[in-house]
Parts: structure tokens; sequence; C-alpha cells
């Protein structure tokens, strides 16, 4: 089955949410500090693929009772985003993932360059 089949609720906390959307303080900050940033084109995008998801993602794992995440992806055909390197270096992104707390149902949105390498 593909799909998120029971409520969840985005997390509302800006650094979330903005740490991955280009031009918020918080992604430039993490782009100084770390040297790459994850971004989604722009928020109406990072909007679209959650929904996507929601609807045909793929569960990568989460029965792993140490991690406190559920996991689904999706693949775009169209580029969502794109990784930014402190040179200014841009490489797109094509898969989203939906990264939601087991204990309150909250999560975010994150854009990525492939599939979760799950543990074997």
């Amino acid at each position: 089955m593909s799909g998120i089949d029971r409520q969840i609720y985005l997390e509302n906390r800006t650094s979330l949410i903005d740490k991955h959307l280009p031009e918020k303080k918080k992604s430039q900050r993490e782009l100084q500090t770390e040297g790459i940033v994850y971004l989604f084109k722009n928020r109406h995008t990072m909007e679209r693929v959650a929904s996507e998801i929601k609807k045909k993602g793929e569960r990568t794992g989460a029965d792993d009772s140490e991690d406190k995440y559920e996991r689904y992806e999706l693949f775009f055909a169209e580029p969502i985003g794109y990784i930014l390197k402190l040179d200014g270096t841009k490489i797109a992104l094509h898969y989203g993932e939906i990264k939601i707390k087991k204990t309150t149902g909250k999560y975010h949105v994150i854009p990525r360059t492939r599939p979760r390498q799950t543990k074997s």
C-alpha cells in the first residue's frame, strides 16, 4: 500500500520549515555553518510535495524501535529543489520525504537526493 492512511499534523516549528526554504535566515545559517543546504524551490513546492507523498508515498522504514520517526518518500520527475553548496554549486533534487514523529504524528518535509538507505 502506498500513501499515508492516517491523520498527521504539520510540525509548525518555523525552524524545521525555514531550514528547507531559500532565502530564509535558518537555511542561510545552515549553509554558512554546514557548507551545504537542501532546499525546496519554494514553499508552494514544499506543500505540493507533502500532498503528493501523503497520497502516493512509499514507506521507507520506521518499525525500528530505535528510530523515533516514520518515513515516506516519493520520486518526482521534475526537480523539486536543489542542494546549494557554499561555493554556489546547485544540484537538482528529485526525492521528497515526509518524516513523522511516532509519538506526536507531527511531520515535516525534506527534499532528498535519493531514497533513504534503510538499515539491514
